[in-house]
């Protein structure tokens, strides 16, 4: 196993939608990943400038998510995520994040208390993290193959 993650944890989305915007504790920052900007610009028929701005400093990511003028993402409204099935990586791990640790030389899934449906609903266990890090590994890998030289 290349990585670590939290034992005797429970999660079940709740859709309270506290991760799509900021709070008074928080500004969210919903990075995206280049694949993912093209792909929601692609099926949303808007230009990616429309609903993000390029980031420069948060590499492997290259696009932050537009927020409306009351902090929420320009793509939540009443119903919820209106592009859920094309969401970026950073939404589909929320309550959890992957970090490396250097000094392990290790993945490690951590998870944030803010979020009001840790500890609640159903355990959330090895393949469940497992999963996780096998999406992080696809998307990722994308990523670097996007940023090498074509074949000649």
């Amino acid at each position: 196993m290349d990585f670590t993650y939290p034992v005797n944890i429970s999660f079940i989305c709740n859709r309270c939608s506290l991760c799509c915007g900021d709070t008074e504790q928080k500004a969210r920052h919903i990075l995206i990943l280049e694949t993912e900007a093209k792909k929601i610009a692609l099926q949303t028929c808007q230009s990616t400038a429309d609903f993000s701005v390029q980031v420069t400093d948060k590499s492997p990511y290259e696009f932050e998510m537009k927020k409306t003028s009351d902090g929420k993402c320009v793509f939540l409204d009443e119903n919820g995520c209106k592009i859920y099935s094309l969401r970026p990586l950073i939404c589909m791990f929320y309550p959890f994040e992957l970090k490396f640790d250097t000094e392990k030389q290790l993945h490690v899934f951590d998870f944030t208390i803010e979020c009001p449906a840790i500890g609640h609903g159903n355990g959330f266990f090895e393949k469940d993290f497992e999963k996780l890090f096998d999406l992080a590994k696809e998307r990722l890998l994308r990523v670097g193959e996007e940023h090498q030289p074509a074949p000649k």
